[in-house]
């Protein structure tokens, strides 16, 4: 019950805290990091202990799945250089110089200073994304973030999962090594297999509750099948993600789709801040654990390990922006360099987030250091959260980027298109006092396109349409405060009244924003 109780009181902290979060442009992890150290800090907040399997499952399966669904192939296959750039080669470098850091100043034995670089190792993109949505900038740049934050995960439990087992001294290097090589292509094809099963018995399931559940157990289950068989389970999950997205929105409806979408955007930001508040009860735990030892060497070692990682990846970055910028102006790669400011940007969007808090978490009870290795690894999350989170907006508006309009055109474009094949289809019926009318408010839908305009959002039409929906949502209120109407005719009528102003109102209307 006392665990139930922190939740609440962390949600009600989370609420309150992501309302500046949004008008103050901060990401909104730093305000769930803060909110789950205040939890911790209350007297009754409870000692909590979690399976660390069950920690990874929980809380990367669903947000990975949530980012490989929003991301293509192509965009992988388009930005593949600057992707193996930051999610392997910035990850084994950082990697490798915490570990040296642990070994050198903290006396960790290498496998478990190796484990410490890996849990630290990958940015959380989420974090970054958050923040960089609100600001007009290349969509590349979205692009490569959101595949880093794929790739850099697989790369990092990669090199965690092999730490662990030699830390631990549960596997000899010879099972290890071979299981590590089938890992990753085993996965995908893993992931490839169960995606393609998940969308042959998804629509039979359609429009009904166990059908929303099961989108849960098989998302899960990928997880728990590609542990069992010893593959990489974060590719199994991208994999079986992108599967989906490419050929699942086809076979469902608009409504499941809605409802599909919003139930996800809900669970993974119960993950997330069910995530930030065991951080907060660990720091707790650990600060307490490493009281009565040496609090001060342990400030320090982390402090130096916070520091080691920003600048090994900003060094990376910039040092990647030169060399990319020499060989193109030298015509040795047809690459396109990215912009000083842009790759300043992209190094400082280092913002470490659930992955860390997650692989910390889930670190064996007896593994050595454990509690120093916690302690740091959460200094990172709480540092680059709060440090790089509060200044990457002021750094955005600083460097003055120029807008990028190409998601605006491109979307401009594809709807002309849509609005022609519907004009043309038109053409194709017997001419009558319906289809004219039809033929006319297409019509003046594409003159609205054309000129930029969302038609729906000048559309008199449609205004028309959300003014007689509002009184219509006001009559029907009256009707059941009066008892003229049941609740279950008014909530009948209410979803249709629902239904109809999102088909009269431009989509950027019903976008979720955290808090």
């Amino acid at each position: 019950m006392a665990f139930f109780e922190s939740l609440l009181t962390l949600l009600l902290v989370a609420i309150v805290f992501l309302q500046p979060s949004r008008r103050l442009i901060i990401p909104y992890p730093t305000m769930l990091a803060v909110a789950g150290l205040l939890v911790a800090t209350l007297p009754w907040a409870p000692t909590i202990s979690i399976d660390p399997q069950l920690a990874l499952a929980l809380f990367i399966a669903p947000a990975l799945f949530d980012a490989a669904y929003d991301l293509p192939p192509r965009a992988l296959r388009e930005n593949w250089v600057p992707l193996i750039s930051l999610a392997a080669i910035a990850v084994i470098l950082t990697t490798a110089a915490v570990a040296f850091v642990g070994v050198t100043f903290a006396g960790l034995p290498l496998a478990a200073a190796i484990a410490l670089g890996a849990i630290v190792a990958p940015p959380d993109a989420a974090a970054a994304n958050a923040m960089l949505s609100r600001f007009a900038l290349p969509r590349r740049t979205f692009a490569v973030l959101k595949g880093e934050s794929l790739l850099n995960d697989a790369v990092a439990l990669l090199i965690f999962g092999a730490a662990v087992a030699f830390a631990t001294g549960g596997q000899p290097a010879s099972s290890v090594i071979p299981e590590l090589a089938l890992a990753a292509p085993g996965g995908l094809v893993l992931g490839i297999g169960l995606g393609y099963l998940y969308i042959t018995i998804a629509p039979k399931l359609a429009g009904t509750l166990g059908g929303s559940l099961f989108e849960f157990v098989a998302t899960f289950g990928t997880w728990v099948i590609a542990e069992r068989l010893h593959l990489s389970a974060v590719l199994a999950i991208v994999a079986y993600a992108m599967v989906i997205a490419r050929y699942m929105p086809e076979r469902q409806s608009a409504r499941n789709r809605i409802h599909s979408y919003s139930v996800w955007e809900a669970t993974i930001f119960m993950f997330n801040v069910l995530a930030f508040l065991l951080m907060g009860m660990q720091a707790r735990v650990t600060i307490t654990e490493l009281y009565p030892k040496n609090l001060g060497t342990a400030f320090a070692f982390a402090g130096m390990v916070l520091l080691v990682v920003v600048v090994v990846r900003l060094s990376w970055v910039m040092l990647y922006n030169r060399v990319v910028t020499y060989l193109s102006r030298r015509k040795l790669i047809a690459e396109e360099p990215p912009t000083v400011g842009m790759s300043l940007v992209a190094g400082w969007c280092g913002m470490r987030g659930l992955l860390t808090l997650a692989t910390a978490i889930a670190l064996p009870a007896d593994f050595p250091s454990r509690d120093l290795i916690v302690f740091a690894a959460l200094t990172v999350v709480l540092g680059t959260l709060i440090i790089q989170g509060l200044t990457l907006g002021p750094l955005i508006r600083l460097l003055k980027f120029g807008n990028d309009d190409s998601m605006r055109e491109d979307i401009t474009a594809t709807r002309m298109t849509l609005l022609d094949t519907a004009l043309a289809d038109l053409d194709t019926l017997e001419d009558s006092g319906e289809v004219r009318t039809l033929r006319a408010i297409y019509v003046g839908e594409r003159d609205l396109t054309s000129k930029g305009i969302h038609p729906r959002e000048k559309s008199e039409l449609d205004s028309l349409r959300r003014r007689s929906i509002r009184a219509k949502r006001v009559k029907l209120a009256d009707m059941r405060r009066s008892g003229t109407i049941d609740d279950d005719v008014f909530h009948a009528l209410e979803q249709e009244l629902d239904w109809a102003e999102m088909a009269a109102s431009p989509a950027d209307r019903f976008e979720i924003v955290e808090g």
